[in-house]
């Protein structure tokens, strides 16, 4: 046998490139082998810018830098399934980072993602995929893009994988989704809460985590809670309450619950299975303070309804509340104070916190944090609403002292719950009395003027409450508080008007405090308000007429009648009827007009710059030292008249004493009628008398410059009177206070005024004749 000749390899095709085998260092050079049409290499590169991503942050950022993220896009609808994968793997990774991410919502590559979750792609593909959705879920926009490309279907339906990456990734893109409304009325359309629901079985904590708070979202519909409740997911939640060994999960179990609560059937069931008791238990039993909150907060959203709060109040939730008041945890007390607010609604838990809940809520009145103090003086303001108990025992506990703290909080929340809890305690006036001495009309002051129309409206409403007194309203018109008080009129907020409105009329009883309300322009803006048939209310109203009462002359000018309440005093004045919106001038100025066609002005005033009491009509009579007393003052007053070339005014009693047909009358009355009555007598005692009588005027018109002070510092100014009707009242006053029986004094009345009213016709008719004869 010959031996065997050993036979040549034959050499590869000119045409074919030989293998080549390349080790890369640079991330760079793998990016460029994204480009290459090979597979094998497309998927080792994309291998290894997955190690790379992996590393961290700055790596994501140097591959953004070098341009792979575009290539790889083309990748994730490659036709080989490695290179796919590996392409998936990577926007997995790399969708953490928000440059990448902003960069991916440009490219619009939504749809490519959505696409690997398909039933027939691997397992690792949909975790990938799902986690870069979960990813780019954070962020509004691409929300809107995965909703619109019909992401949400597929992700439910993930929820089942049995995969628990694949879970965890679904269930977390499916809670940012969640966020927004559109998502939750999808979510119920795929019934999508029976698989979440099973995700609470997981034996992963993170993914139970993520299915409580995806459910503690999407319950706030009332869909979602009926349906949660059809699938007994209640039980769900309760077990998960009574294991000691999910307490990490009791917070978010605890929303959802709240949720439930405000769903009347739902607490029904809660309630029939014990599972009320049990969450009260838990709550007022638990250590952990977040646990203690979300529990109170749970009652407050399900006490806004009344069955609810009747149920609670039957289950006794205010001992739970009072005891989570008692908590070190700021956030509990807060969460406690607001939920009684709510169960104040209940007439039966009014009157539980009566003994149990005030004092407590008064301590929280000194807390350092002024969210604590403004929850509980919103609970306190509740609870003494129309409830004169517990606002007596807010007085009793010593809570007046911290809520006059509280009024120069800066925290408007506070400062208005503090001031409704203040008007609460001044509506009784036993309480009412005692305010003053902790300063609150003092306090006050701030809050009128705030921007905040609440606390305007409040702070307004605790003045008509507390001004009730005259010490109040003395101290508030000595505080200037009256200013910002009729500032409060302009408002255009209704409630602030009418409060501030209120407040007026009360401080309208005292006189002196209705004179400074008019000069601070009261009444003009409270005729303005009322003039407009959308401002006005009936305490604007009410407080108009409240200071007219104080106002007769402009009350009669406006109206054109006073009541039988009114009762006029000196210095009353009729001007004649003047249009609304027209100001009434002062006295002292319409009597330094200069002299005009108008009617005259009546003027009512029995009171001298002398304040001596006027002689009896026995000491009168005829005597001469009377009459000359008089005679001076109205001489000082005709004299007054012809420096100001004023001569229109008239006493309108100008009907002189009972006497007067008797005695000398008084020379130069002020007035037409003392003109006319001093024609008629002149004319029968002759014209020599009249003459004497005009010397003796001029000669007091010529010492009017003394008795004026001219040339010396401006004294002050006096209205002119009738020294008649001064007598007059003073004769029918006699004559009448020492009667005790009313009827007799009416009598006596009527007798007086109809020999008053005989003597005005016999001077009337007196004053026709001297008229007849002067002409004739």
């Amino acid at each position: 046998m010959g031996k065997k000749v050993k036979k040549e390899a034959e050499p590869p095709p000119k045409d074919v490139f030989d293998p080549l085998t390349i080790e890369s260092k640079k991330a760079a050079t793998v990016v460029l082998m994204l480009n290459s049409p090979e597979e094998e290499i497309l998927a080792k590169a994309c291998e290894a810018i997955y190690r790379f991503a992996l590393k961290g942050e700055e790596n994501k950022a140097t591959l953004l830098e070098l341009g792979a993220v575009e290539p790889l896009t083309k990748l994730l609808t490659h036709e080989d399934k490695i290179v796919r994968r590996n392409a998936t793997m990577i926007f997995g990774i790399l969708a953490s980072n928000n440059d990448v991410k902003k960069l991916l919502r440009e490219l619009d590559v939504m749809n490519s993602v959505i696409a690997q979750l398909a039933p027939e792609e691997e397992v690792v593909i949909h975790e990938f995929a799902s986690l870069c959705l979960a990813n780019m879920s954070a962020e509004y926009t691409s929300k809107v893009q995965i909703l619109e490309h019909g992401g949400l279907e597929p992700l439910v339906r993930l929820l089942a994988s049995p995969d628990p990456d694949v879970k965890k990734n679904s269930v977390e893109c499916i809670y940012n989704l969640t966020q927004d409304f559109q998502c939750r009325a999808a979510l119920q359309e795929l019934n999508a809460i029976p698989p979440i629901l099973d995700l609470l079985k997981s034996e992963y904590p993170v993914i139970q985590l993520l299915a409580l708070k995806t459910l503690g979202i999407i319950t706030n519909d009332k869909e979602a809670r009926t349906t949660l409740r059809d699938n007994q997911g209640v039980d769900h939640l309760i077990k998960i309450l009574e294991t000691k060994e999910l307490n990490d999960l009791h917070i978010e179990a605890l929303s959802v619950i709240a949720n439930c609560l405000e769903d009347m059937d739902t607490l029904v069931l809660i309630q029939q299975t014990g599972g009320l008791k049990k969450l009260l238990s838990f709550a007022e039993n638990s250590t952990i303070p977040d646990i203690q909150k979300n529990a109170a907060k749970a009652i407050t959203k399900a006490a806004y309804d009344p069955e609810n709060r009747k149920l609670f109040h039957e289950q006794e939730v205010e001992k739970c509340l009072v005891a989570l008041l008692g908590s070190e945890n700021d956030g509990t007390k807060i969460a406690a104070s607001q939920a009684i607010s709510a169960m104040c609604e209940n007439t039966g838990s009014k009157e539980f916190f009566n003994n149990q809940g005030i004092p407590q809520l008064i301590v929280l009145l000194k807390s350092d944090s002024e969210e604590v103090r403004e929850a509980a003086s919103l609970a306190l303001a509740n609870l003494t609403t129309c409830h004169p108990a517990n606002a007596k025992a807010v007085a009793e506990a010593d809570g007046v002292d911290p809520l006059v703290n509280i009024l120069s909080s800066r925290r408007d929340g506070a400062v208005a719950n503090a001031a409704t809890v203040l008007a609460n305690v001044a509506m009784q006036e036993p309480l009412r009395a005692g305010l003053q001495s902790h300063g609150v009309t003092s306090a006050l002051l701030g809050p009128l003027r705030s921007a905040n129309t609440v606390v305007q409206s409040k702070a307004a409403l605790t003045v008509a409450a507390t001004a009730c007194d005259v010490e109040a309203r003395t101290e508030l018109r000595n505080s200037g508080g009256l200013e910002p008080l009729v500032e409060l009129l302009r408002s255009k907020n209704d409630e602030v008007r009418r409060h501030a409105s209120w407040a007026v009329m009360v401080c309208a009883n005292d006189e002196l405090t209705a004179v400074e309300l008019c000069k601070l322009g009261a009444l003009d803006i409270l005729e303005e308000v009322n003039l407009s048939a959308s401002r006005k209310n009936k305490f604007s109203e009410a407080a108009y007429n409240k200071l007219l009462n104080n106002n007769l002359s402009l009350k009669y000018s406006l109206t054109g009648y006073l009541s039988s309440s009114n009762i006029i005093s000196d210095g009353f004045y009729d001007y004649g009827r003047i249009n609304p919106g027209t100001k009434l001038l002062p006295l002292k100025d319409l009597c330094l007009q200069e002299p005009s066609d108008q009617r005259a002005v009546l003027l009512v005033n029995s009171k001298s710059s002398d304040v001596s009491p006027p002689p009896s009509t026995e000491d009168k009579s005829s005597d001469v030292g009377y009459g000359r007393s008089i005679s001076s003052s109205s001489s000082f007053r005709r004299a007054s008249k012809e420096k100001t070339k004023k001569n229109s005014y008239h006493f309108s009693t100008g009907f002189g004493s009972p006497t007067e047909e008797k005695s000398e009358p008084p020379s130069g009355r002020n007035t037409a009628l003392s003109k006319g009555t001093t024609k008629e007598r002149g004319s029968r005692k002759g014209r020599g008398k009249k003459e004497e009588e005009r010397v003796k005027e001029e000669e007091e018109v010529s010492t009017l410059p003394k008795l004026m002070g001219e040339g010396s510092p401006e004294k002050e100014w006096y209205p002119p009177f009738d020294p008649d009707f001064r007598v007059y009242v003073y004769e029918v006053t006699k004559s009448i206070f020492p009667i005790t029986n009313i009827k007799e004094q009416i009598e006596v009345l009527a007798r007086l005024w109809l020999i008053k009213l005989a003597s005005a016709a016999l001077w009337f008719v007196g004053s026709m004749a001297e008229l007849g004869m002067k002409f004739s």
